[in-house]
């Protein structure tokens, strides 16, 4: 299973209806950051299948799902668990750094 694309439309559906717990990628096509942990999450999505899913929202064309969890700079992660954010963390991070987070957040 790969990244799921999130939408200001299908958040609620995508994240906060979710019956898993899901880790939400606030990123931009420019940023340069985001772009280095882009793979990592790839490779989380498929070692997380149907535990967590994994969501990318792309602040530049869905601005009112960032704004709304209040996203001031990229790329900001946040892990929903039944509707709720469990935890947040902002910035790059090494592909074990980001499973140790997701693991204890979950």
């Amino acid at each position: 299973m790969s990244t799921v694309a999130v939408t200001d439309a299908t958040f609620d559906a995508e994240v906060k209806n979710s019956d898993i717990p899901v880790v939400v990628d606030f990123w931009a096509e420019w940023c340069g950051p985001c772009k280095q942990i882009g793979p990592a999450l790839e490779e989380l999505a498929t070692e997380y299948a149907g535990k967590v899913k994994i969501a990318k929202v792309d602040v530049d064309s869905n601005p009112n799902a960032a704004a709304a969890m209040g996203v001031r700079g990229i790329p900001a992660l946040f892990i929903f668990k039944d509707g709720q954010v469990v935890s947040n963390r902002a910035g790059a991070a090494p592909k074990a750094a980001l499973q140790n987070w997701i693991d204890s957040s979950i």
